[in-house]
């Protein structure tokens, strides 16, 4: 375990180094932060830091800087969460109150966590696996066409056709919407298969083709969405970071493509905590350069999703879980009042 003292120097090296990009030393230490010891004590606890793989020195600087084991030590016993100011909080909730539909609260988002943190951001759009139906309409639009529509607790809405073998009049149709959300509704999609499965039995025989054919129609709605989607914002940010990557910026760029690698990265945090992964704690190689900054969203308490922002390890981790945490918060808000 290390001394209160030494923790203290290992907190001023990370801030420092965050703030100046510059390799620390002692003397630069001793007169930026009240320490309350000779530079010559701070020299020694450096010594110690080093030997203990908290800090390192990058080729012949005098200065040191954190390693991946010194980061995380400041993010789990050093740094507390950054609060946003009021006016933060204001313009974060203005800039997401003006969403018209999921699709733009997932882009504004992006664009929103992209520029607070200066990082890359990452949305997960809330998954139908732990997604609710909140209502399921069905409209007629011909004699034999009909039109499907899935609204979930997210505010996702997916619209089918349906095309049935016989016409289906609008009391059959008011009968089957009426018998279709009472089994539905409130439940999750993972549950729907097993709800509906016996619904046609309960309706007369000329009827069964259609309803089957609409439940048909659902449930391949549910598979294809149950496909993960994430969209990615700020990939330019990194740039202002070149020199924060050892070779080059490419294999963070390819990293970030692959979006499999992304929603594994994503689904380390917990259903709401938040999950800092730091260096080399991220499996992918592309990404050893990195940290990975990510939590749930999601209304009533229960993530549906995730977010979370891709930066270099010399990250401002307060200020970026600060925001990261925000920013899921309101989400949330806007999903449960949607």
């Amino acid at each position: 375990m290390l001394s209160e003292r030494r923790l203290e120097v290992l907190r001023a090296i990370v801030q420092d180094y965050v703030g100046t990009e510059e390799p620390v030393g002692s003397k630069a230490l001793t007169e930026r932060h009240r320490l309350g010891v000779s530079p010559a004590t701070v020299r020694n606890d450096m010594a110690v830091l080093e030997e203990e793989g908290y800090i390192a020195q990058p080729h012949t600087s005098a200065g040191r800087i954190p390693t991946d084991k010194g980061y995380r030590l400041f993010v789990d016993k050093l740094a507390g969460v950054k609060p946003l100011s009021t006016p933060e909080r204001r313009a974060i909730q203005n800039f997401l109150d003006g969403a018209v539909d999921l699709d733009d609260v997932v882009g504004r988002t992006v664009r929103l966590l992209a520029q607070l943190t200066r990082q890359v951001a990452v949305v997960q759009y809330p998954s139908l696996t732990r997604s609710t139906v909140r209502h399921v309409e069905l409209l007629s639009l011909a004699p034999a066409r009909l039109m499907l529509v899935l609204i979930t607790d997210t505010g996702r809405v997916e619209q089918r056709l349906v095309d049935t073998q016989t016409p289906f009049g609008e009391t059959s149709l008011a009968d089957l919407r009426a018998r279709l959300n009472s089994r539905v509704v409130g439940r999750r999609f993972t549950d729907v298969p097993q709800l509906v499965q016996d619904l046609p039995e309960s309706f007369e025989i000329d009827d069964r083709a259609t309803v089957k054919a609409v439940l048909a129609t659902l449930l391949e709605t549910l598979a294809e969405e149950a496909e993960e989607r994430l969209m990615i914002g700020g990939t330019a940010n990194l740039t202002r970071f070149g020199h924060d990557f050892p070779l080059t910026i490419r294999p963070v760029l390819e990293a970030l493509e692959e979006h499999v690698v992304l929603l594994k990265l994503l689904g380390e945090a917990g259903e709401s905590g938040m999950a800092v992964r730091i260096g080399h704690e991220n499996a992918y190689e592309g990404l050893n350069s990195t940290s990975v900054v990510s939590v749930g969203y999601g209304s009533g308490g229960e993530a549906v999703a995730k977010l979370g922002v891709v930066g270099p390890t010399r990250m401002d981790y307060p200020g970026t879980m600060g925001a990261v945490r925000a920013v899921a918060r309101y989400v949330g808000q806007i999903l449960a009042e949607s």
